[in-house]
């Protein structure tokens, strides 16, 4: 029996109290050495009888620590009379630094006890909570390379650091009120308020103003469900539903709420968690949909911010136009917000990496970001480093090296130079995190994207290699490796052929994906112009004269429809789509329940609440063949919606009935490729399969012809998949160069 070694442990064992849990491991089963951080490896010197239940022990690691391998080599000299903690020094860099995690229940109780040093604070934490990757600005994860530096620990903070026996033993986010980060409230114009930062700010809350605060990651916008609709005017977002941070009891009193859903809520990640109403019809001024976004407090801030709150609920929305980066910078917030809030709750400690909130829904991940990413996964994709630029819209960026890719917190949608930069810097920070020398760049296939333009640049700069990879296979990729049957449901993908692609069926592995099947091609009149106004696209699939009446009943004019006409008949200005949520979109135009859409997806998203109470019916299926795919008919299938309008069906009856033939004949489509081609199963992906019920359709017909079915629940759905697949396809293809070693 061994006792004594060198433990190498590798993993996530950086900003997680890996070496103070050595160190307890150590007093408890009497062994004397040392443990150093090296990077993303932890080293232990360790001596003493009872080795091997040292070393188990330590194998499991702290809470918020991951585990890659544990590697036991020989040691010799004497036993050392002590164990200590020695200081960092840089080392490997497989791993990667844990994203924020909520205040834990200790923390908590701390702050909200009477009497105790931490009483009241509201940037408590410990080993084992708090901020990580927002505050971090270099490896190894020690406090002079966080936004802590610029506060030094007062002799009572320093006494808990250094003390063993302490949760916050080395824990570089121990701060105070005497020593540590500190709140402020600002009026809009930046005068600022007397008296108790949080109190002020509850009361004027409860009070119905309107309140910028900054929390971990960047400034989020706070106000009470009773100044909601003067937030959605001030905003301009009138028809945007807004989530919602409430306390454990409220969110179940609003909203129906399983034990996954539960369970995900009171993770250490916090997400918001898309949930159905209990009463559909309410809440309409926070959401019109029939569901709400949801979440619990995450920080010290939060809580305390609810203990002074007579209202049970906050509308917490990000205090950044749609699409683009979080605000973390206080000047900033004051040069933008001022027309949009009331007060500002601030606070002086810098936010080195932006981080929004994470969206989850029915357990598939909506939006990758704080608690959730920078996100690590262990991957076999060869020798070469490879960085995935991620799309146009709701973009990130992965890199893989060394068998890990990390993926950062999502980013936003790429279409103008702030969030373009914010993509650079992302990449330019995770790349230096990991040390990252790239031997492959891979883009998305459309050729104007900012985006394509940087992996460009990239490439340029470092002689890598640059690839092109069409959007839906970088969708499939990101789901399996395997051989399957790959549906890709969602808005828009430049395709090989140039056109608009979105609902598409591919047959193959992972980079030979063929595309075998799809939605019929029609035209968006306008292009951009026909997401924006879903009546053209209704328009475009149905060029009829009963459309061209039912338009003209509201209110378009004779001109109007005239150049419609033209646009669509001579395909002027007209780009050619397969894509399944302008389909959607369509029926929703149709049935008059969105006629312009102001926020992303809303034609598609109100067209499901619409469906939420209907019941749907089967409806005939039309299929053809083109340049040898099945083709699907959305024509027929938005002929037949027109004609059950007509005849005075209900509409919630005809948007469920139109999910429910959408979705059955791409699963048809799917499953007949499938038993041609002898593949047993089947990967689902895209925006469009947030849609429960379009989403379980796919899936009951899949497994009813006796298929596997395979989801990502790791990544996005939607576009904040992309990045990962663009490596994972990037690394299937099989470049391999020196540098990435």
């Amino acid at each position: 029996m061994r006792t004594q070694g060198t433990i190498i442990i590798r993993g996530i064992v950086q900003g997680v109290g890996f070496r103070p849990f050595v160190y307890a491991q150590a007093q408890k089963f009497d062994i004397t050495g040392t443990v150093k951080n090296l990077g993303s490896e932890v080293e232990i010197h360790a001596f003493g009888d009872r080795f091997e239940e040292f070393l188990g022990a330590v194998s499991r690691g702290p809470p918020l620590s991951h585990i890659d391998s544990v590697e036991v080599r020989d040691l010799r000299g004497n036993r050392p009379e002590e164990f200590v903690i020695l200081g960092s020094s840089s080392g490997s860099l497989s791993g990667f630094i844990p994203a924020d995690v909520a205040i834990c229940d200790d923390c908590v109780s701390d702050i909200l006890t009477p009497g105790g040093r931490y009483e009241g604070y509201w940037a408590t934490s410990c080993v084992n909570c708090g901020p990580r990757y927002s505050i971090i600005t270099a490896i190894p994860y020690d406090r002079e390379r966080t936004a802590m530096e610029a506060f030094p620990m007062c002799a009572a903070c320093k006494k808990e650091y250094t003390d063993p026996s302490c949760r916050r033993h080395h824990a570089q986010t121990i701060a105070c009120a005497a020593c540590g980060p500190r709140l402020s409230l600002l009026r809009a114009d930046g005068t600022p308020v007397l008296g108790d930062p949080i109190q002020e700010a509850a009361a004027l809350l409860d009070a119905g103003f309107i309140v910028a605060v900054r929390g971990i990651g960047g400034f989020h916008i706070a106000c009470i469900e009773e100044a909601a609709g003067e937030l959605k005017r001030r905003l301009g977002r009138t028809e945007q539903p807004l989530a919602v941070m409430v306390t454990a009891g409220e969110v179940e009193r609003i909203a129906v709420v399983s034990d996954e859903d539960r369970r995900i809520l009171h993770s250490r990640e916090r997400p918001i968690v898309v949930l159905a109403k209990r009463d559909p019809a309410s809440h309409a001024g926070i959401s019109n949909l029939h569901t709400i976004g949801c979440m619990l407090p995450y920080t010290g801030l939060h809580h305390l911010l609810f203990t002074h709150l007579a209202h049970p609920l906050l509308v917490m929305t990000s205090a950044n136009l749609p699409g683009h980066p979080m605000i973390t910078d206080l000047a900033v917030a004051l040069g933008r917000l001022s027309d949009e809030v009331d007060y500002i709750l601030t606070h002086d400690r810098r936010i080195v990496n932006r981080c929004d909130d994470s969206v989850v829904r029915d357990g598939y991940i909506i939006r990758l970001s704080r608690g959730l990413a920078p996100k690590r996964a262990a991957i076999d994709l060869g020798d070469a480093c490879i960085l995935g630029v991620g799309p146009e819209l709701n973009a990130n960026i992965s890199v893989y090296r060394n068998g890990f890719c990390i993926t950062s917190p999502h980013v936003g949608n790429v279409r103008n130079p702030e969030t373009l930069a914010y993509l650079q810097e992302t990449a330019e920070k995770i790349g230096g995190l990991v040390g990252a020398r790239y031997d492959t760049v891979v883009h998305d296939l459309h050729p104007q994207f900012l985006s394509t333009r940087y992996a460009r640049e990239v490439a340029e700069a470092t002689g890598a290699e640059i690839l092109p990879v069409q959007h839906h296979r970088a969708h499939i990729a990101a789901v399996t490796r395997d051989e399957c049957v790959g549906i890709a449901i969602d808005g828009v993908g430049y395709g090989d052929d140039g056109t608009v692609w979105g609902g598409e069926v591919f047959a193959g592995r992972v980079p030979h994906l063929d595309r075998v099947a799809h939605l019929e091609v029609v035209p968006m009149p306008g292009g951009d112009l026909a997401t924006r106004f879903p009546e053209r696209m209704l328009y475009g699939i149905l060029p009829t004269d009963p459309i061209r009446d039912l338009l003209s009943s509201r209110g378009w004019s004779d001109m109007e429809l005239a150049v419609l006409a033209r646009q669509v008949e001579r395909g002027l200005n007209v780009a050619a789509t397969s894509s399944t949520g302008r389909v959607l979109d369509a029926a929703a135009a149709l049935l008059g329940i969105c006629r312009e859409r102001t926020y992303d997806g809303e034609p598609a998203m109100k067209l499901e609440s619409a469906a939420y109470a209907g019941r749907p019916a089967a409806w005939e299926i039309e299929f053809s063949r083109d340049g040898g795919c099945e083709v699907l008919s959305t024509r027929a299938l938005l002929s037949e919606a027109h004609r059950r309008l007509l005849a005075g069906a209900r509409v919630g009856d005809i948007a469920a009935s139109v999910q429910y033939n959408l979705a059955r004949g791409i699963a048809v489509m799917a499953v007949r490729v499938a038993e041609e081609r002898g593949i047993p199963r089947v990967a689902l992906s895209g925006g469009v399969a947030y849609n429960k019920a379009i989403r379980e359709t796919v899936l009951g017909e899949v497994r009813a012809a006796g298929l596997e079915v395979v989801m990502n629940r790791e990544y996005p759905l939607g576009d904040g998949c992309i990045s990962f697949g663009q490596v994972v396809y990037g690394g299937s293809v099989g470049v391999r160069r020196s540098t990435g070693k």
